[in-house]
């Protein structure tokens, strides 16, 4: 049963709310120990004094912020601890926003958050608040000696807070030499309706469990059986496909290999284009009718069902 990894209150207005706070997802990586491989035994890692090289024991070690170049200012917990002690305990709600007002690059990690002892009624009308406003609370709260902005929202029947990053955390992208100016690149009308194209192909609504860490999946196979013995042969790497020789024919390309892939023969094009023929069709048997022979009109029908086959090939 998962735990509590700290406990205190909401604070917004002159409501308390004691909550609990649990982690909200649960990393799933592999990790390995380090071995002697002489002797596959495990290695240890030691605190060691850098001038001496004596083991310092975890009771001596103290917290400092390097200055300069072997210059530190040594910090105590207590020191920390007593600039603001109330916030260690309190989220303390600052507003409420639109949820597509932040941008994603903001959050962080996500928790949940569950009431505490006598917390169940104010807590059950704060959630119930949220979700009929739309809103989401932006608060703050300290929370392993860091200063946490975080975001309050609903989800489905408990209380969740993400963990967010402060503005000057966020690297600006405008910062960033490699990327060229929008002036600097020019495409064709053609290339962004192949594109648009290739994007609508792909659209559908997202499934968070159709897609799973394969990588993962293969790590642990491949433990398994070294587990149990099996000689494990390297397969050569597989080739990479030549590269295309441009852009307009890399579109092309993956817009068939969708069409392929799903047996779509438009592959995501605007349905309009299609409807000429079916209108050509359609005046061809209008047609035949017209001239009061009802074999007259079939033998004008089949030319234009004839045109039709190319383009489902397309």
């Amino acid at each position: 049963m998962p735990r509590a990894i700290w406990t205190g209150a909401i604070s917004f207005g002159l409501v308390t709310v004691p909550v609990k706070l649990y982690t909200a997802v649960q990393s799933k990586t592999v990790r390995f120990n380090q071995l002697d491989g002489k002797d596959g035994s495990r290695v240890q890692m030691k605190r060691v004094n850098a001038q001496t090289g004596e083991e310092v024991p975890y009771e001596r070690i103290v917290k400092g912020y390097e200055l300069s170049p072997d210059r530190y200012v040594v910090i105590d917990p207590d020191e920390l601890e007593a600039l603001d002690p109330k916030k260690t305990k309190t989220i303390d709600i600052e507003g409420f926003v639109d949820l597509q007002d932040i941008d994603p690059i903001y959050f962080d990690h996500p928790y949940y958050l569950v009431p505490g002892t006598g917390g169940a009624k104010p807590y059950r009308l704060l959630v119930d608040a949220m979700r009929a406003s739309g809103k989401v609370g932006v608060a703050k709260v300290v929370i392993r000696s860091k200063e946490q902005l975080v975001a309050l929202r609903p989800i489905g029947e408990v209380l969740g807070m993400t963990t967010m990053n402060f503005h000057d955390e966020v690297v600006d992208a405008e910062g960033l030499d490699e990327v060229p100016a929008a002036d600097e690149v020019q495409t064709t009308d053609r290339e962004l309706e192949i594109a648009q194209q290739l994007v609508d192909s792909l659209a559908e609504p997202f499934e968070p469990e159709r897609y799973r860490d394969t990588y993962r999946e293969q790590v642990l196979d491949l433990i398994e059986r070294k587990a149990a013995g099996e000689e494990i042969a390297v397969q050569p790497a597989a080739e990479e496909a030549a590269p295309v020789p441009d852009l307009m024919s890399a579109l092309k390309a993956s817009l068939d290999a969708v069409r392929e892939r799903t047996g779509d023969g438009d592959g995501g094009a605007p349905k309009a284009k299609r409807a000429p023929a079916r209108r050509r069709s359609s005046a061809a048997s209008k047609g035949g009718g017209s001239n009061g022979s009802g074999q007259g009109g079939a033998k004008k029908a089949k030319p234009a069902a004839k045109r039709k086959a190319p383009a489902k090939k397309g």
